[in-house]
């Protein structure tokens, strides 16, 4: 029953917090929030402070690391031995690692839960958590965390699972440039967006960044699932880490040149695939999901999207 669960604090109402919060709601569970600028949100707190006093567990939804190390330190009077605090905020290691030193500190348990998962996915319960932490205090909190999840994966030690998340954002920066480039090749050549579209549902190199964001990039529709900005600070995490390892890592620095463009031309609140910007193609009117699959042929090659077919525009140039 709802009144035998814990009670939930969550911490930064931005787009996906916002969102988890909600889906706790919905699980049963007692929130009570807070953000730097007010919310029209239930169960709304005046501080951090005011959420520790109130919430056994607590969800830290904020932008970077200053801003956790920030939020920790506004909680810890207030921490005791009670308290899991939880960042879900993309972050680098050391300031990660700070981070949990301020809570534990305070006798308060700490662990390192960046995600997977945008808009979309807050909304729908089906983020991914990457944990790092003790396994005892992950099974105190998996519940809290598997209301917003499809998958909760335990990393290792505090530190180790911000760095897959940001390694991962990396591989999903570098597929995104790496279309922008190849769809502007298309384009200044003649060869028809959906073709290469269909070409790649059926390469090796397919995978779900493609699949959701190639649309989104041909049609122009950057309504932020992941905003550049973000990105771009994780990028530059990246590029820290890799720099404290002694490692050249020239696609990650490749990715952060584009992304900073993007910013420089205003588009940091856009999503990150707003960086085929850069390029022509951007902005048709007219986007069939269905003609960017790969078509069905049968055994004598008559296939369901024929390439002769001008009974059909896919793409409708925008006036």
């Amino acid at each position: 029953m709802a009144a035998t669960k814990q009670s939930i604090g969550v911490i930064g109402l931005g787009i996906i917090g916002s969102r988890v919060a909600a889906r706790l709601r919905s699980a049963g569970y007692e929130v009570w929030v807070w953000n730097r600028s007010p919310k029209m949100e239930p169960n709304f707190l005046a501080s951090p402070m005011e959420v520790a006093e109130t919430a056994d567990i607590i969800l830290v939804f904020v932008s970077d690391g200053p801003a956790l190390l920030e939020t920790v330190n506004s909680l810890s009077p207030a921490l005791a031995a009670r308290h899991i605090v939880i960042n879900h905020a993309t972050v680098g290691p050391e300031e990660v690692r700070a981070a949990a030193k301020i809570a534990e500190s305070s006798s308060a348990g700490f662990l390192d839960a960046p995600f997977t998962g945008s808009r979309d996915a807050a909304e729908s319960g089906q983020m991914v958590y990457y944990v790092g932490g003790s396994t005892e205090l992950l099974e105190r909190a998996r519940p809290v965390l598997a209301a917003s999840a499809r998958a909760v994966l335990e990393i290792g030690d505090i530190g180790q699972a911000s760095l897959v998340k940001i390694a991962t954002n990396l591989v999903s920066a570098t597929i995104v440039e790496a279309m922008s480039e190849a769809l502007a090749l298309m384009d200044a050549n003649g060869v028809p967006l959906e073709k290469f579209a269909q070409a790649m549902a059926l390469n090796n190199s397919h995978s779900k960044t493609v699949e959701a964001k190639m649309p989104c990039m041909i049609g122009g529709d950057f309504d932020a699932r992941f905003a550049l900005k973000h990105m771009f600070k994780d990028i530059q995490l990246v590029l820290e880490s890799g720099r404290a390892a002694g490692l050249d890592l020239p696609a990650a620095d490749a990715a952060a040149g584009s992304l900073m463009a993007g910013i420089h031309k205003g588009w940091a609140d856009l999503d990150f695939s707003s960086v085929a910007r850069h390029y022509r193609y951007p902005g048709l009117e007219t986007v069939d999901p269905d003609r960017l699959k790969a078509p069905v042929s049968d055994a004598n090659g008559d296939s369901s999207v024929k390439s002769g077919d001008k009974k059909f525009s896919l793409f409708k140039k925008k006036a």
